[in-house]
């Protein structure tokens, strides 16, 4: 039987599952409340958050590291997703 819950849960999957464009990218500064500025492989800098995965698993950002980041829609932010 299909609950309300559950078809919210399912329309939140499907929304939540569009293909945001991924750019790797360097920390060139590190701001408060991890946040950063990234400087992205065409040249453009941006402001970027860590993704709640990286908080909860106390991966660690420091100044110099490549990241990916996946971007905003309108391209001016993005989340850090991956460290390496």
């Amino acid at each position: 039987m299909l609950t309300f819950f559950n078809l919210f849960a399912i329309i939140f999957h499907l929304l939540d599952n569009d293909k945001k464009p991924k750019i790797g990218g360097m920390v060139i500064e590190t701001l408060p409340d991890t946040t950063f500025k990234v400087r992205l492989e065409d040249g453009r800098e941006i402001l970027a958050y860590l993704s709640g995965k990286m908080r909860m698993n106390y991966i660690k950002v420091m100044l110099g590291d490549r990241v990916t980041v996946e971007l905003s829609p309108d391209g001016n932010r993005g989340r850090i997703i991956f460290r390496g």
